[in-house]
């Protein structure tokens, strides 16, 4: 690894940008250019459980405490323990606790949603849980179906990766693919991943429309995030990179990867 200094969390190089992978050794931060994955480094020593991102805020759930990305690295936001964090449709921090508990963050403390039992994910204001799906409504969780759920996404057409298959909500969950799904992912603006433990399938323009990418390699995906193009990452450590011509990768020397996020602009 070229340093394990923790240095600045935000590139502002030109016609660059970060990427922050979570692993068991800690939070990497991987530079971005096009389709090029270039310079890496541990930005964080820690064991990082998650990492959500959205108009330039970082979120690290790591079994002391949430993190939250600074110009100048991170800093603790006093929530504990976590396993898994997102932000809400209102730029709110979402976090859920081993026990279950999940909390939303508004600016100031943390206000306690309830107990969602065996959380995965957190997307947007969806929790993935093994009992289902939990939405956050009124200051609550409220079930909103399905089963054995690894994985959500909440931007644009709602998303969920499940033991079973992969669901999109319309009038109710709607079939999308067979499969044991494990990861999903969108960006709102017609790009759309899913993966099981053995194929990476892209969205088409309509939710029930996926066709599976070829990978360079058979490692399993941890996390799929988008910058200037697709950003995908394995548990192994292999981080893939794809702005219209193709997969380029690099491993950065990590593995018991959780997950990968591109934070953007503010």
């Amino acid at each position: 690894m070229s340093s394990i200094d923790e240095k600045r969390v935000y590139d502002a190089r030109a016609g660059k940008t970060e990427a922050f992978v979570a692993a068991e050794m800690g939070v990497a931060a991987v530079e971005i250019a096009g389709d090029r994955v270039g310079r890496f480094r541990l930005a964080r020593r820690c064991r990082a459980r998650d990492v959500a991102a959205s108009a330039g805020r970082l979120l690290v759930a790591t079994d002391e405490d949430v993190l939250v990305g600074t110009g100048d690295g991170f800093e603790t936001a006093s929530f504990g323990p976590a396993v898994a964090v997102g932000v809400g449709y209102d730029g709110g921090l979402l976090a859920a606790r081993p026990d279950g508990e999940v909390a939303r963050r508004d600016g100031g403390g943390w206000e306690p949603l309830g107990n969602a039992g065996a959380v995965r994910a957190v997307g947007g204001d969806l929790v993935a849980t093994a009992g289902g799906v939990c939405r956050i409504v009124d200051g609550g969780l409220a079930p909103a179906g399905l089963s054995d759920v690894r994985d959500v996404s909440a931007t644009g057409v709602p998303l969920a990766a499940t033991a079973s298959g992969l669901y999109w909500l319309g009038n109710g969950w709607m079939d999308a693919h067979d499969g044991a799904f494990r990861i999903v992912a969108a960006d709102g603006g017609g790009r759309a991943h899913a993966a099981t433990a053995d194929a990476l399938y892209a969205g088409g323009g309509s939710p029930d429309d996926w066709e599976p990418r070829e990978l360079p390699t058979d490692d399993p995906v941890a996390g799929v995030a988008y910058g200037e193009g697709v950003v995908a990452v394995m548990e192994t450590g292999t981080v893939l990179v794809d702005a219209g011509d193709g997969w380029r990768s690099r491993s950065i020397g990590l593995d018991e990867v959780a997950g990968v996020a591109v934070p953007g602009e503010p």
